[in-house]
């Protein structure tokens, strides 16, 4: 067996070895290495289909590669400063709504989060607002039930950016990382909703120890 079909074999055995990879940049990895390999056996066997085909592959397994590094690095800035959403933005779909209409009801199946790009919305059952920047219906997206526990309507016409739970679930595979940024995420949402609940009960408290009138004292 001569060196060239040394590294035919090589070659066949890197490109078999992606097949039982989970994460994505060690199969990048691998994926560039049988590139290289391939190309150099089939430059030196004269298999020239095949050798146009890994010349095509291996950029294009250097460019995924790249994105995957620089997704980490964003979603490592992000859970480590201010919980910013910048590095999920090439990942979302532009939604647009216009004043009055409901992005979802209570009890809808909960199938996409959301950030807010422009407008304001109001969740009525808590009477909250949120605005320009913020991300939103993660809380039924991670659900056992996987259902909507509020109705958000549009204080304004507003410009959504939405990313499906299917689409999560492939960041969390090609980041695992992500995944513990969705969990600082809903730690975040869980303390939010409890004040949120705290208040909406301290409310009728209030009004009735000003005489039933209604009007919460301040």
């Amino acid at each position: 067996m001569d060196f060239i079909q040394l590294l035919g074999y090589l070659a066949a055995f890197l490109m078999f070895s992606t097949f039982y990879m989970k994460n994505m940049i060690p199969l990048r990895i691998v994926g560039i290495a049988s590139n290289i390999t391939f190309i150099a056996y089939t430059f030196n066997a004269q298999v020239w289909p095949i050798f146009v085909l890994h010349t095509a592959l291996l950029p294009m397994n250097c460019l995924r590669l790249a994105q995957m590094l620089k997704l980490i690095k964003q979603v490592r800035l992000a859970s480590e400063g201010d919980m910013s959403f910048e590095f999920m933005i090439p990942h979302m779909t532009k939604e647009n709504f216009q004043e009055g209409d409901v992005v979802f009801r209570k009890g809808d199946r909960a199938e996409k989060i959301y950030l807010l790009q422009s407008g304001h919305l109001r969740v009525d059952e808590w009477d909250a607002a949120i605005k320009p920047g913020e991300l939103f219906g993660e809380m039924g997206v991670f659900a056992s039930d996987q259902l909507r526990s509020a109705t958000l309507r549009c204080k304004t016409d507003v410009e959504l950016l939405s990313m499906t739970d299917k689409q999560i679930r492939q960041l969390y595979y090609q980041n695992p990382d992500f995944g513990f940024y969705l969990i600082q995420l809903l730690l975040k949402r869980f303390s939010q909703n409890e004040v949120h609940g705290l208040n909406a009960a301290a409310e009728p408290a209030c009004a009735a120890s000003d005489g039933g009138n209604g009007s919460p004292r301040r």
